[in-house]
């Protein structure tokens, strides 16, 4: 039976029985991945009802910490825990081994030239990413960071990766070892979430302290680069009430209208637009954290995973902490651009 909440959204069948990672969307179908402390990576098939049905499941040895699909959908990617890097072949419903590295690997991404075979980056917390050209066993490169990877995104040509102690390093994919940009964040606070622009000429960046960067890469740019404000509680200019901020967990671009999505620790989610710098629509809390989020390649379909983020340490980890994915029918008035 598909459960519903208030937003009238419908519920993942057989979601994962630990903390929910990264849910990604297959960009060929409707397939839906999902990494989790549990250590397995799951893929759903969405039927066009809404229902989902559980279609494949893979292992880790330790948490499977992110999951990317391949441009052409037949492979997906996992990292975990474990420190390797696994590949899934949809036509053969195989896992097997690809990328190594020496501490967990926290992020994983296809990095696609067009017109080559597809190359794919490991960010790990040893505080390299490497890259893997998947007919050889030991990485093309290794580029050295200078702290711990916390978050990394790819859209060609560009590469962006976020450290620990709010360091920010910007690649161009024609010359993926030396980054064009090597910055302090333009947010006070840790960074928690990078996603690149589906143009891929920026990214937004959020952190802990619910504030989202927007940049450019190009510094011709520079004076669209803004910052703003979001999840946060109470504060008013009236009164004397102090803030809640909350972690701003996942950013997400719209595939058709390229306005994006933030949701975080506070439970809820967003629909901006960037160009004209406003918020479009605010949906109402879901009661826990929200740890991940994806469109479908239609934009039609919105999925948010319902899990513990660790924002509160161990004593926020209850017993009763829910895990599930929910799907959001995308109503297109919420994602359109607004005209300024």
């Amino acid at each position: 039976m598909i459960k519903t909440q208030t937003l009238q959204d419908t519920e993942v069948n057989h979601p994962p029985t630990d903390g929910i990672s990264e849910i990604q969307f297959s960009p060929q179908a409707d397939l839906l991945a999902a990494s989790s402390w549990d250590n397995n990576v799951r893929i759903y098939e969405i039927q066009t009802n809404g229902s989902s049905v559980a279609k494949a499941m893979y292992s880790h040895t330790g948490p499977a910490l992110s999951v990317a699909w391949s441009k052409d959908g037949t492979k997906l990617a996992s990292g975990g825990a474990d420190k390797v890097g696994m590949i899934f072949d949809i036509t053969t419903g195989q896992s097997s081994q690809v990328a190594q590295h020496e501490a967990p690997i926290k992020v994983v991404r296809w990095v696609e030239q067009p017109g080559t075979s597809p190359i794919l980056a490991t960010g790990s917390w040893d505080k390299t990413v490497k890259y893997w050209d998947l007919r050889q066993q030991t990485p093309i490169s290794t580029v050295a960071l200078p702290e711990r990877l916390y978050a990394m995104d790819s859209v060609f040509p560009l590469l962006v990766v976020g450290t620990a102690d709010r360091h920010v390093h910007v690649y161009n994919l024609n010359n993926p070892t030396v980054p064009i940009k090597a910055a302090s964040s333009p947010l006070k606070w840790q960074t928690r979430t990078v996603s690149c622009f589906p143009t891929g000429n920026g990214y937004a960046i959020g952190s802990i302290e619910g504030r989202v960067a927007i940049q450019y890469a190009d510094d011709r740019d520079a004076a669209k680069n803004f910052s703003f404000k979001c999840h946060r509680e109470g504060g008013t200019t009236n009164t004397r009430e102090p803030t809640t901020v909350y972690s701003v967990n996942s950013i997400n671009w719209h595939p058709v209208h390229h306005t994006f999505t933030t949701a975080g620790a506070d439970g809820s989610f967003a629909f901006w637009d960037k160009d004209s710098r406003q918020k479009l629509k605010t949906f109402p809390k879901v009661g826990s954290p929200i740890s991940s989020t994806c469109f479908n390649r239609t934009g039609t379909i919105f999925a948010y995973a319902v899990s513990y983020d660790w924002n509160k340490g161990h004593e926020g980890a209850l017993p009763q902490s829910q895990n599930k994915i929910m799907l959001h029918s995308v109503n297109d008035n919420d994602v359109k651009p607004k005209k300024r």
